[in-house]
């Protein structure tokens, strides 16, 4: 897969089968708590994997997010106020980033310059132009990076792939997309009157 991701199982050959990954998290968000963390807990002690800390500007998500991994993992969690307090961390060998879509690739880059691996959620970014400056930071780095792969790993989606490569719709000359989205709370905090990611 290349620089831009490495499977599990690849990236313990590469550290060393008996070498703990200590990782720390970017962004406390809904999707890390709901997603990443149930995903996370299902090989991490096979794959010798660990949270040690957890980065948020938002001292309510950073307090949270300290208090939910260190319940999920068993030991205390460092709560650092921004990216930079986090890699100061030297123990930090990876990170999992999972903060607004437009910030995931100013983030993968910061990240990669401080020497760190990255799982970034998708979309890595919005602009071509985001895109090449991150392919260029992990170049010059040599770190990992694995993007989240929502919507492109289901087997519904390599299906429907499928069918439309075979032929069966006919000639294919326009396509039109509509999604609509009605999740009330999904973005809105009405107790803290803020905006989610």
């Amino acid at each position: 897969m290349g620089s831009l991701g490495l499977s599990a199982a690849s990236y313990r050959r590469i550290i060393g089968s008996n070498d703990r990954v200590r990782v720390g998290v970017v962004g406390f968000s809904d999707r890390h708590r709901n997603d990443h963390i149930p995903a996370f807990l299902r090989s991490n002690q096979e794959m010798n994997f660990d949270i040690i800390a957890v980065s948020d500007i938002w001292k309510k998500r950073r307090e949270e997010g300290k208090d939910f991994l260190a319940q999920k993992f068993g030991h205390s969690i460092q709560a650092c106020v921004n990216n930079d307090e986090l890699y100061n961390i030297k123990e930090v060998d990876a990170v999992i980033i999972s903060t607004a879509d437009f910030q995931h690739a100013w983030h993968t880059i910061e990240a990669v310059k401080a020497g760190r691996d990255t799982y970034t959620e998708k979309p890595l970014a919005e602009t071509m132009d985001d895109a090449r400056a991150v392919l260029k930071a992990v170049k010059d780095s040599g770190k990992i990076v694995q993007i989240g792969s929502q919507r492109r790993s289901g087997a519904n989606y390599h299906a429907a792939a499928e069918f439309i490569q075979s032929g069966k719709f006919g000639p294919i000359v326009m396509v039109e997309l509509t999604w609509n989205v009605n999740q009330p709370g999904r973005w809105r905090r009405p107790a803290t009157g803020s905006t989610a990611p």
